[in-house]
């Protein structure tokens, strides 16, 4: 058995366990987690990301499917600590996305939680229930299958 995962994880520790890359790196910190069951995860929205250039200009709202993404991405970090090993040979992929809704804009200044909890495995694939929340408001949540596999 490993060791327990120490919190908060920062985006450094997160860069080891992810391939995202700046801009696509959605996640910043794991503030809790049950292994092998859910993760809240935080993503700090800031002026600076580069969609708000263009999505829109003069009102600045976060992508949905960005916020969709960062789900993903925090699920992926759950599968990954709950192993306990950086899976280096291994990419997650974003295979079907059910039940998408949105209920609120994403905007610079917020803080997106990003609540997520495996609901099945199926051999290599990963089911998850999202929730995005800001300030404890829901703001979008979604069902979420990711795959993994060899990297090439």
């Amino acid at each position: 058995m490993s060791e327990p995962v120490k919190l908060p994880i920062h985006v450094t520790d997160i860069q080891k366990l992810l391939p995202h890359r700046y801009p696509f790196l959605l996640v910043d910190r794991v503030v809790e987690l049950e292994a092998h069951k859910s993760i809240v995860a935080l993503k700090n929205v800031s002026i600076n990301e580069p969609f708000f250039q263009g999505h829109f200009e003069g009102h600045p709202v976060m992508p949905g499917v960005l916020v969709i993404e960062a789900l993903a991405q925090a699920g992926g970090l759950l599968t990954q600590l709950s192993r306990g090993t950086v899976a280096a040979d291994k990419l997650f992929y974003l295979v079907k996305i059910d039940n998408a809704r949105f209920s609120r804009m994403v905007v610079p200044g917020d803080v997106l939680e990003l609540h997520v909890q495996i609901k099945r495995i199926i051999r290599t694939m990963t089911f998850y229930t999202c929730v995005a929340r800001v300030g404890g408001e829901e703001v979008a949540s979604a069902d979420v299958l990711c795959a993994e596999t060899d990297k090439e």
